[in-house]
């Protein structure tokens, strides 16, 4: 192994590393090390270490990362593209940017598990709910998902469960969109179901299939109505789903009115930047009926313990972490901050301003169409909203590439047609550029309005975003406020340390997010020719690269948009790849019982059938029992999942030894990259025998949460399993697992600024730190509290578990209790009930300085003395400052007559004096918020306060 002397003060920019060098010292004598790669040493076994030192390269400065960034920029060709096919231009409000997407005050926030500090962002999501079931039509939204494509394949997943056919068959439109029949004919592949992609209105047989898709409006434009035809298929028993524009549906008959059971689309043009593909927030929205089947997270609105109105996560009986091998999806990310952005662009514009803006986007592809008809060429459909197919014969690729040449791109469509999309970003000077491509030469007409080519029997006649904040003063100083008030609500980490286990809340630097904002990045088309996105392409496959020496691996597919989409496509590749040497049969994966419930629920998506592997006393996988499992299912085996470190914050010392086994018995080993914070640098998964690995670049790599969404979750594999890396039908592959080549490809900037300004060593040094920092929290509440898993030398890897259990029963407090007195202390919860219901399992990170971590051990030792107090009869059992956690500003007014001091109620220990965050509710009442389901906004009567619950 190699020993590094570097010392992060050696290096130009040490924003990421927290501690100084004399608090590194403090903190590595306060654990009981000789020196910081004494601890190393000691915390990692010798057998899994990397022998090289990692070194792509000097670290760069602020200055010249942003500077290598804009030379890559200016490599983009940033042309107008009118290229449609589920992307379009937009207009972010540049209140919305600067105020929401520019602030880490929405951007750093973590999922909306805690209701208590997260109200602001859950209001922004029930704002977006309410907008979906209002422009669908339908009873119920979730708070988003990925993107059109896997929202689509979630529907018809969905469609299965709830479908009462016997049919094997999913029809799906032919107008849909290429990328999203390529997502479905991956999912629907390990299911065995049958897609059969056609006409509606010719080839659809409702008994052979049990759901279909429709587009709306088609992807050449055509605009149908759907009514008889999913009629047809609710008499069969079947299931129809929609995939509808947003934009659209403010003119026209919503799918809820045709029938339609489910909805999905993309709110990308709702504010978004196209961003090369992403990330945008996908929605999806069903009928009352089908509510508990519904995929994701959903926000609902509940009470306190005040009775005052809450918001939270309904229906969490669905996570993953619960279900397992019985869950009916891997999602475990949406897209929080980007349908926010959605949501403030229709609180900004209201629903006048949404007609508006989709009228004129009508109205100008009305006078593109009339143009090119003027000039000879024959326009499709007849009726349209934004997009026309142009049949223009042996001319295409001339006119493909005179269009270029005036600074827009167009759509091929199939030998002989031309596609054209407008968008809300379409002027004059476009639709001019557009014709004199096709050879002619004409002024827009600003004089004339022409006639709309909507089909009368489906313009929208229902109102929608009635709802009174959809109609609030929009004059920005009103709108800056609202989105100040709600950011107010939320804890996020630039507050606070946010010591989630197997979570990463680490510093997102401003340098790193600057060039997100660049148009050269944000507003590129993702099918747009490769020339024009030369510098997209230059930074992907740099950051591959140093991806690849950082985990060992051969190849990285930046395609999968979140890191259950990685740990499905790695299965996928691993299924693949079995096939294709004629072992088909291979179908069996070994998941220990520790394993994060995303991991089952992607082995079962994947056509694997789950078999648990027991864990040992101490938290290890039980070796012999892996071992006969394996043996037991050798002709079977397809794959094992793994994390490492374990998901109980230690280095296992027979990792190898289980990759091994595996591929003794056949095999492929699936190392989940949850926890490679504490690997960087120090040991390669690939060198220790794991074939194929997810990469979480909104932990490691610093991408923000972005309050439960966007993330990153792309997939690195050694040499053999490059061939079954996911395809896309824009680059001739197959196997698509998203709608964009590279997935979030826009939010990469962000990672690989990170790789240049951290350098090789300087990752190193930080991984080191965010283990110095987990074992200093460790020996700090050691003694008050149970460690509840240790590995070599007593010493965790770059998190630990306290153990609560024994402190429950002593005293009556639960681990919520603990957690939910840690916010009145300022803090957002560690990890709650995981792995091991009743702990609390706590990552603080490289990020975070010694004093926030000691502000944080004050807290929880301050906990500790409460208890005590409690176990000893200072305190009451149930009415004590634990049990009534979190306290609000409005606890320190009115009558109080609790055996304890508003003081000690309001500042326990660790909370800070004049920057002290408040709550804006007390603790939320879960099982009433499930009793009585409400996911959209409330009526207005409803915003009158309720009075309070008997105490």
């Amino acid at each position: 192994m190699h020993r590094d002397t570097y010392d992060p003060y050696d290096f130009a920019n040490r924003r990421h590393i927290g501690p100084t060098r004399a608090e590194i010292e403090a903190m590595v004598a306060a654990v009981g090390a000789e020196s910081l790669h004494g601890l190393i040493d000691e915390t990692l076994p010798p057998g899994i270490r990397q022998a090289e030192r990692l070194d792509f390269g000097a670290s760069l400065s602020e200055r010249r990362s942003l500077e290598r960034l804009r030379a890559v920029a200016n490599r983009n060709r940033l042309l107008v593209s009118l290229i449609g096919q589920g992307y379009h231009g937009t207009t972010m409000p540049p209140a919305i940017q600067r105020n929401i997407f520019e602030n880490p005050a929405w951007y750093t926030a973590y999922s909306p598990y805690q209701p208590e500090i997260s109200q602001g962002r859950l209001e922004a999501l029930l704002n977006y709910q309410t907008m979906v079931c209002d422009l669908t039509g339908l009873d119920i939204a979730n708070a988003s998902l990925l993107d059109e494509a896997t929202a689509a394949a979630e529907a018809m997943a969905m469609a299965r469960r709830v479908s009462a056919s016997e049919a094997n068959g999913f029809f799906v439109d032919r107008a849909c969109l290429p990328q999203t029949i390529a997502v479905l004919r991956t999912r629907a592949e390990p299911f065995g179901w049958d897609i059969v992609v056609g006409d509606p209105f010719a080839d659809l047989d409702p008994a052979r299939v049990f759901g279909a898709l429709f587009q709306y409006p088609g992807v050449e434009g055509a605009i149908h109505d759907f009514s008889a035809a999913i009629a047809a298929l609710h008499e069969a028993g079947g299931i129809a789903a929609v995939a509808a524009d947003p934009l659209a549906l403010t003119l026209l008959k919503p799918p809820g009115e045709m029938g339609a059971d489910i909805a999905v689309g993309s709110t990308q043009r709702f504010g978004v930047p196209m961003g090369f593909g992403g990330p945008h927030a996908a929605y999806m929205a069903t009928r009352d009926a089908h509510k508990r089947t519904l995929p994701g997270r959903i926000v609902g609105v509940s009470v306190d313990a005040k009775g005052q109105r809450a918001y939270r996560l309904a229906l969490q009986t669905r996570e993953q972490h619960i279900r397992r091998e019985k869950a009916t999806s891997n999602i475990c990310t949406s897209q929080v901050l980007l349908a926010v952005i959605a949501s403030m662009y229709a609180v900004f514009h209201g629903p006048q301003g949404l007609k508006s803006i989709a009228a004129r986007v009508h109205r100008d592809a009305v006078r593109l169409a009339e143009g090119l008809e003027a000039g000879g060429f024959e326009v499709a459909p007849k009726a349209f909203f934004d997009t026309i197919t142009v049949r223009v014969g042996a001319f295409q690729a001339l006119i493909l590439a005179r269009a270029v040449e005036n600074g827009v791109n167009l759509r091929k469509v199939g030998e002989d047609r031309i596609g054209i999309t407008v968008d809300e970003r379409t002027r004059e000077h476009v639709m001019e550029a557009v014709w004199r491509a096709f050879g002619i030469e004409r002024s827009v007409d600003l004089e004339t309005w022409p006639a709309p080519r909507l089909p009368e029997a489906l313009l929208r006649t229902s109102e929608f975003l009635t709802h009174p904040i959809f109609h609030m003063n929009r004059a920005e100083t009103e709108m800056t406020r609202y989105m100040r008030r709600l950011a107010d609500r939320d804890l996020a980490l630039d507050r606070a340390m946010i010591p989630l286990g197997s979570c990463t809340m680490k510093l997102n630097a401003t340098a790193e997010m600057l060039p997100i904002s660049w148009p050269e990045f944000s507003e590129m088309h993702p099918f747009v020719p490769p020339d024009q996105a030369a510098g997209y392409h230059e930074m992907i496959a740099d950051l591959s690269a140093k991806l690849c020496a950082i985990t060992g691996y051969d190849a990285i597919s930046m395609q999968p948009n979140s890191g259950a989409q990685g740990e499905y496509a790695g299965l996928m590749a691993i299924r693949r790849y079995h096939r294709a040497r004629g072992e088909g049969h291979r179908d069996v994966c070994l998941i220990p019982s520790s394993a994060h419930g995303t991991n089952p629920a992607s082995a079962q998506m994947a056509g694997m059938r789950i078999v648990v592997v027991g864990a040992r006393p101490d938290g290890d996988v039980d070796l012999d029992d892996f071992r006969v499992k394996a043996e037991q299912h050798a002709e079977r085996l397809a794959a094992c999942m793994i994390t490492y470190p374990s998901t109980h914050g230690v280095f296992e010392e027979h990792v190898r030894a289980i990759c091994d086994i595996v591929h003794a018995h056949g095999g492929q080993v699936y190392l989940d990259g949850a926890n490679l914070n504490a690997l960087v640098g120090l040991a390669r998964p690939g060198d220790v025998g794991a074939d194929v690995s997810h990469l979480n670049l909104h932990k490691t790599f610093c991408i923000p949460h972005g309050g439960g969404g966007p993330g990153m979750g792309p997939i690195g594999v050694k040499s053999h399993l490059v061939p079954f890396l996911p395809g896309h039908p824009e680059t001739g592959g197959e196997g698509a697992v998203s709608a964009a080549p590279y997935g979030s490809a826009s939010i990469l900037p962000i990672s690989w600024s990170y790789c240049l300004m951290m350098g090789g060593r300087g990752l190193t040094q930080a991984t080191r730190i965010a283990i110095l920092n987990a074992n200093y929290i460790a020996a700090r509440l050691k003694g008050a509290y149970a460690i509840l898993f240790n590995g070599r030398n007593g010493r965790v890897a770059h998190e630990c578990i306290v153990d609560l259990r024994p402190l429950q029963k002593s005293s009556g407090v639960t681990v919520e209790d603990v957690a939910k007195r840690l916010i009145d202390a300022g803090f957002h919860p560690p990890t709650m009930s995981w792995p091991v219901a009743g702990t609390l399992m706590i990552e603080p990170t490289e990020s975070e300085t010694k004093a926030e971590i000691d502000r944080f051990c004050d807290a929880m030792l301050g906990i500790r003395e409460e208890i005590r107090a409690i176990e000893e009869g200072r305190i009451d059992r149930q009415d004590n400052p634990l049990k009534r956690a979190p306290h609000t500003v409005h606890d320190l007014i009115g009558p109080w007559e609790r055996p304890y001091s508003r003081e000690a109620a309001c500042f326990p220990a660790g909370a800070l004096g004049i920057d002290k965050y408040w709550p804006p509710v007390n603790r939320v009442d879960n099982a009433y918020g499930d009793r009585n389901l409400i996911c959209a906004c409330p009526p207005p009567e409803a915003y009158q306060p309720s009075p309070a619950a008997a105490e």
